[in-house]
């Protein structure tokens, strides 16, 4: 077991992430834009699709033997696409040796190690996947775990909310959605706050916070 193996499972759980927030995406949003200065969904399907390809190419030096995009630019054509090209990409860097990780590369114009370039990506997918879930909030969609409960799967975890993910697996996933997709029952809220500082929707929320 290699000391840089955490980096190749931390790959391997962030597609599924990344795959189940899309599944989660009605076909009909796909073109929803909230703001001239947004992304829709689809293209943050294609930003995600490029950028990865684009990332582990140049920086990390891993192809693989399929293009960028899907043939036709859907969400379920998205979904099996990325799932493919991912499923490349975790086969080759978990044939890696602990040396390589620690090798330098070009990220953009500076110097750093693969390791790093490769948490940078995770970060870099992450920070999408929560635009996505914001929008799946503005449209009133429930929502599963991504990390962990949501206010969907029971609450805050000190309430002892638990993580409801909708697929165990990306083949589990694929299957899904081949087949109109799959929705396991969210226990809900609850009676208890899902968040950190409740207020009366009656009240202004700019200065509530502590000492303001």
């Amino acid at each position: 077991m290699g000391k840089y193996e955490f980096l190749v499972d931390t790959y391997d759980t962030e597609r599924v992430k990344t795959l189940s927030v899309w599944s989660q995406i009605p076909d009909a949003r796909m073109r929803f834009r909230p703001d001239p200065r947004a992304r829709t969904p689809l293209e943050h399907m294609v930003h995600q699709s490029v950028s990865e390809d684009a990332w582990m190419k140049a920086m990390l030096g891993i192809a693989v033997g399929l293009p960028a995009l899907p043939a036709q630019e859907v969400r379920l054509a998205f979904i099996r696409h990325y799932a493919a090209c991912s499923a490349e990409r975790l086969r080759a860097l978990g044939s890696k040796p602990d040396a390589w990780f620690e090798e330098l590369t070009q990220f953009f114009d500076v110097p750093r190690s693969r390791a790093w370039v490769l948490t940078r990506r995770f970060t870099h997918s992450a920070h999408h996947r929560g635009q996505l879930t914001g929008y799946l909030r503005l449209w009133g969609e429930a929502l599963y775990s991504t990390f962990g409960p949501t206010a969907d799967t029971g609450g805050l975890p000190k309430n002892g909310a638990r993580a409801v993910y909708r697929y165990a697996s990306v083949e589990d996933l694929l299957d899904g959605e081949a087949h109109g997709g799959r929705a396991p029952s969210l226990p809900g809220a609850g009676a208890l706050p899902v968040t950190e500082r409740p207020s009366d929707p009656r009240e202004p929320t700019q200065g509530k916070d502590d000492g303001r």
